[in-house]
């Protein structure tokens, strides 16, 4: 899996996730967007009216951080957690505070809010 803007896979700008009303707040989301045998894989994290968006790998393994659907933070929602090997990271620019990988980061995936809809940006 390429997660790279070179991944043919990861949808262009403007594509529709989904409602922004149909996460929680601190709800999270995983995505897959496969193009022949290439694979896209990110998440997005409610917050407010705002969401954050990552590719779903762990910079120190490559692995997907949930193993469960949808399940990308700590109980307090106070990180994003790799559910491989417990690496945290920061919910506001995905850079690893504790693990494994410490002082890396997840690579962003730009999204937005448009008219009540979570899109690619």
């Amino acid at each position: 899996m390429d997660p790279g803007d070179s991944n043919p896979a990861r949808p262009g700008p403007g594509t529709v996730l989904c409602p922004l009303d149909e996460l929680a707040d601190f709800g999270t989301r995983g995505f897959r967007f496969r193009v022949e045998r290439s694979l896209f894989a990110g998440f997005v994290i409610r917050r407010g009216d705002g969401v954050t968006g990552y590719v779903d790998s762990c910079p120190h393994n490559g692995f997907p951080l949930s193993v469960l659907p949808d399940r990308y933070l700590t109980r307090e929602h106070d990180f994003i957690m790799c559910s491989v090997h417990g690496a945290l990271f920061s919910l506001d620019d995905g850079l690893c505070a504790a693990g494994p990988c410490y002082g890396e980061s997840l690579q962003p995936w730009p999204v937005a809010v448009v008219d009540g809809q979570i899109v690619t940006a």
